[in-house]
């Protein structure tokens, strides 16, 4: 398999896993990676995720060029916008998911991580959206959330340029939230799962999804709709237990319902 698939404690592990390509996806992985990220979006079993790539070289490079470039789409499936979607191309995903970036994060790459809500990296990981070298531009999300999520010039600066960047670069600009020892990546990604997985899912969902829908909304709107949901979650089994655990003094067991 192109991507690996594993589910254990709440915790889904997706793992891009061509570690003789760098992990660059060609169209038979995209299609495995699209139906990875609707399991994480349809199993109320998994309450978070964490991607990462094979190896200790590579997150991602994006897309496997030579196998495009051999193979070009045909220009009618522009208009295929919701086959195989994939988690930086517009599937919504309200499980939280997690970054493990262990190595280049390159292109598409880049892109998948930006659509991500926790990011790890290794020290040695290298960062870059090169398409603009390559005359092509960084799709999938990556003009939109690179200006999204840093300051104008620093994007611009890494939008047209091409330019790579490392670790300790991207966490001063809050692209990445930590960077570890390569031994410590996988350990840390676990340990923010862990601790997403034991709060109550529906408050975690509702609570991604408010603060994305937010961007596009104005400030009256978006404290309307965090209002209905907050109601909402009044009524579930979750909000009786979560004050009960915590006057019981015990963790508390969270359903999801």
């Amino acid at each position: 398999m192109a991507v690996d698939y594993e589910l254990s404690d709440g915790v889904a592990v997706i793992t891009i896993n061509r570690p003789e390509r760098l992990n660059a996806v060609d169209a038979e992985a995209y299609g495995q990676l699209s139906e990875a990220w609707r399991r994480v979006r349809d199993d109320a079993a998994v309450r978070a995720a964490i991607v990462t790539g094979a190896g200790d070289r590579s997150f991602s490079t994006g897309a496997d060029l030579k196998s495009f470039i051999t193979a070009p789409a045909e220009l009618s499936e522009l208009w295929l916008t919701q086959r195989d979607q994939l988690l930086n191309r517009g599937l919504e995903v309200w499980k939280p998911v997690i970054a493990a970036v262990n190595g280049y994060c390159l292109g598409g790459g880049l892109t998948l991580m930006l659509a991500t809500d926790i990011r790890i990296a290794a020290e040695h990981a290298s960062f870059g959206l090169a398409e603009v070298k390559r005359g092509v531009l960084a799709g999938n999300g990556g003009t939109q959330r690179i200006a999204a999520q840093l300051p104008h010039a620093v994007a611009m600066e890494w939008l047209l340029t091409g330019d790579r960047f490392d670790a300790a670069t991207a966490e001063r600009w809050g692209l990445v939230n930590r960077v570890v020892a390569l031994d410590d990546l996988l350990p840390t990604a676990h340990e923010f799962a862990a601790r997403i997985a034991a709060n109550a899912p529906l408050a975690v969902q509702a609570s991604k999804e408010l603060a994305i829908r937010s961007r596009d909304l104005d400030l009256a709107d978006g404290l309307r709709l965090e209002q209905a949901m907050g109601r909402m979650l009044q009524f579930t089994a979750d909000a009786k237990e979560g004050p009960a655990a915590f006057a019981e003094k015990r963790a508390p067991q969270f359903r999801g319902v």
